[in-house]
């Protein structure tokens, strides 16, 4: 895999911190007497001592008949107080390539935040340790990854070719949540908590640090953020089989999901998560190519002003309308044009030029209100020059005349955010990353909530090819 130091990455990328590009791991990766495996794939447990032996035993057969690569599995115990750590060490003895971590402290996302964090390994993975999921579609799940395709990847229960086992309870729960998803944080993966999903290592190094849950909505956070980033989100349809003896409770899930939801979605409306860290280009991105006499991102602010603009402009009628039944017609119209300069401003601010945090925010709307002056001026005055023509308009000739005086406002608007207000704001956003992928800078507005990852792996043995049926040819 890349890494900063690697040829042919752009020097001003590795240095602002941009994540590297995207590149199919190396043949033969995994292979020979090297220790380093390609694929870790944690088992996150909480007293599993009933489960835990079928589970790693029947993964590790299918890993070493199916998979041709180096590989590694970590049994990651967050607090188990039966025998589970028992059962665990002597799965290490046992089986070659597994590998034990212990946590003091309970919660599954903790335990994968730490384990992930520790591991060398550049594809990294996790499943339940029910083994609900088909491991037919371990695989597919990773096989993106390997190849440089994508960044991260989860199997999907609700893709139409999936084929699912499980009572109505516990679907209409799921297709409920994701609903939830997709109506407030604008999500559009189909399935967050599918317990089955892989991430490279060089992307988990940036994206951890800034995920806060440290249970069952550790998923959904991840994924969510790493859409918002632009990341690519690789899905893979998969049979699954409930678990009639699953221990999750699901109330309490359900609640602690729905606070998760609040406070990322309050997270990315004020803009306080740095999700620049996650910078791409991931290799040749066609929108970061320079076409001669087109300015960078035009096509893509002209849209998002069109609907900003739109929206501002239903906004500003309803505004005027409610107005005009208490003031006259001068005082309603900037009474409208005011409330709506302040909501156009920061929507074009998040929306068409992608700004965000709070950094010049205050001096973006001062900005914002001299272009709004402006507008006043040419509403006002198209206003004023009706009233001259005809002693008592209707109210629908007022309303269309300041439809055309917005439209001529809204052009205004633009060219002077794009060449006042904002100029060059969306690269500057962009440059200032973290300076390095190994070593995120941290960042006092992200909690710190992955201490547990400084623990030391506990040693393993490693994936001997001499004990491995695949090379008994």
């Amino acid at each position: 895999m890349r890494t900063d130091s690697s040829p042919g990455i752009d020097p001003t990328a590795a240095k602002l911190g941009a994540l590297p590009a995207r590149e199919h791991l190396p043949a033969g990766s995994g292979s020979g007497d090297g220790s380093v495996p390609v694929l870790d794939v944690v088992v996150p447990v909480h007293n599993e001592e009933k489960d835990l032996g079928a589970c790693v035993h029947r993964l590790h057969a299918h890993l070493v008949r199916t998979f041709p690569y180096r590989f590694r599995i970590t049994v990651a115990d967050n607090a188990s107080t039966d025998t589970t750590p028992q059962v665990a060490h002597r799965l290490t003895t046992e089986l070659p390539g597994v590998g034990y971590f212990r946590l003091e402290q309970k919660g599954r996302g903790r335990a994968l935040r730490a384990v992930w964090s520790a591991s060398d390994a550049p594809i990294l993975a996790y499943m339940d340790v029910d083994l609900s999921t088909d491991l037919n579609a371990l695989l597919p799940l990773v096989a993106p990854l390997i190849s440089g395709h994508s960044d991260l990847a989860i199997g999907s229960r609700l893709s139409r070719s999936s084929r699912v086992v499980r009572g109505p309870k516990r679907e209409f729960i799921s297709r409920a949540y994701n609903m939830i998803l997709r109506g407030s944080l604008q999500a559009r993966f189909s399935d967050a908590q599918c317990g089955f999903k892989a991430i490279r290592r060089d992307v988990a190094q940036v994206l951890l640090p800034l995920v806060e849950d440290t249970g069952w909505f550790f998923d959904t956070e991840m994924l969510v953020l790493a859409e918002r980033a632009g990341l690519r989100i690789h899905e893979v349809p998969v049979d699954w089989v409930d678990d009639p003896n699953s221990t999750v409770h699901i109330v309490k899930t359900a609640t602690d999901d729905l606070k998760g939801v609040w406070r990322v979605g309050r997270a990315l409306a004020t803009g306080s998560l740095p999700l620049d860290r996650l910078a791409r280009p991931f290799g040749d991105d066609p929108r970061d190519r320079q076409l001669p006499g087109v300015p960078k991102g035009l096509a893509r602010q002209l849209v998002g002003f069109c609907v900003v603009g739109g929206l501002s402009t239903l906004l500003n009628l309803a505004l005027y309308s409610g107005f005009r039944t208490f003031a006259g017609v001068q005082p309603a119209n900037a009474l409208a044009l005011l409330v709506c300069a302040f909501v156009n401003t920061a929507a074009n601010r998040r929306l068409t030029f992608g700004i965000r945090g709070r950094d010049k925010a205050v001096r973006h709307q001062a900005q914002g209100l001299v272009i709004f002056g402006i507008g006043l001026a040419l509403t006002s005055g198209s206003l004023a020059a009706l009233d001259a023509a005809s002693a008592h308009p209707a109210h629908s000739t007022e309303l269309a005349v300041l439809i055309a005086a917005n439209l001529a406002a809204t052009v205004l608007r633009f060219l002077l955010f794009r060449a006042w207000v904002f100029p060059g704001e969306r690269a500057t956003s962009v440059t200032q990353a973290a300076p390095s992928v190994s070593t995120p800078v941290p960042n006092p507005q992200v909690p710190q909530a992955w201490d547990d990852a400084t623990v030391p792996m506990t040693p393993v043995r490693g994936h001997d090819p001499h004990l491995d049926p695949r090379n008994q040819r």
